[in-house]
């Protein structure tokens, strides 16, 4: 049975969706036409491109979708790399469905930011399941990240962290403790002090106030100044295990960086991750 007809015998009835808008970026015009044909009788808007230069101009455009379906045997572009450039872009999810069923490929989409991979011939039934899981994980971390963002913007720094995993204990850094003194649990670097045992910041003299997840940030960073922390390394360090939105991070980031006054404090080592500088350098 071709991936058509499969598609053609299990769409579902109309369901009750909340007409989120998913892009079907596929050449082949009887799989993609199937395929907005069954997510619309899902309850989805649904809308096709066959080329992976329309993909990119849809999802970096002003109303870009809630999700994307990603072929990856696209004629001017490779999907992996339409894949890598939309994660590059922003958090769109990408569900990628293909014929290219090799672990190696499972692997790279994955890697480069994938949400999920399917492979053809499939059930439309499964594709549905796996729209709403992708969704389920992605509406979780949006919440988060607006449970953080309302956190930070008030005037009692408390964040809103129950849905995501506690915060770990960080290692005091005996390199960081022997140039700030004999205490091993504060962090001197310049004129920025981050005691670990009283959990307080302060930078020139000045109390920074922080939320726990924003202190755990700083005193990772602060634990070694100067050394590039990936993304990957920062998650697993103060998050343990994610699956979430890594806007989490982007958010905490610049909450941090409002409150000691000095954003160029923590800089942005782009494609890789976030260092400390030194606060004894002059702006910009």
């Amino acid at each position: 049975m071709t991936m058509t007809a499969r598609v053609l015998d299990l769409a579902p009835p109309e369901t009750a969706a909340d007409h989120a808008v998913v892009l079907v970026v596929e050449d082949d015009d009887a799989v993609g036409v199937q395929l907005v044909r069954g997510l619309v009788r899902a309850g989805y808007t649904a809308t096709r491109v066959a080329t992976g230069t329309a993909a990119l101009a849809a999802v970096e455009g002003p109303t870009p979708p809630d999700l994307v379906l990603l072929d990856l045997g696209l004629p001017d572009l490779d999907g992996t790399e339409v894949c890598r450039r939309i994660r590059a872009h922003g958090d769109t999810p990408v569900i990628v469905v293909t014929a290219r069923g090799d672990e190696p490929d499972r692997v790279e989409v994955l890697d480069l930011g994938g949400d999920d991979y399917l492979v053809k011939p499939f059930g439309f039934a499964e594709l549905l399941a796996r729209i709403r899981a992708v969704r389920r994980r992605f509406a979780r971390a949006e919440a988060l990240v607006d449970a953080a963002r309302a956190a930070t913007s008030g005037a009692t720094p408390v964040l809103a962290d129950d849905e995501a995993p506690a915060p770990r204990d960080i290692e005091p850094d005996v390199a960081g403790a022997a140039g700030g003194g004999l205490d091993p649990d504060v962090i001197r670097h310049g004129t920025l002090v981050v005691d670990r045992r009283t959990r307080r910041i302060t930078l020139a003299g000045r109390p920074v106030a922080a939320t726990a997840r924003e202190f755990d940030l700083l005193a990772y960073l602060a634990a070694d100044p100067g050394r590039v922390r990936t993304r990957r390394e920062i998650f697993q360090e103060i998050w343990g295990p994610w699956f979430g939105s890594t806007k989490v991070l982007d958010v905490h980031i610049g909450s941090l960086r409002r409150k000691l006054g000095r954003p160029e404090l923590i800089e942005t080592v782009y494609g890789v991750g976030f260092r400390l500088a030194d606060p004894a350098e002059p702006a910009g």
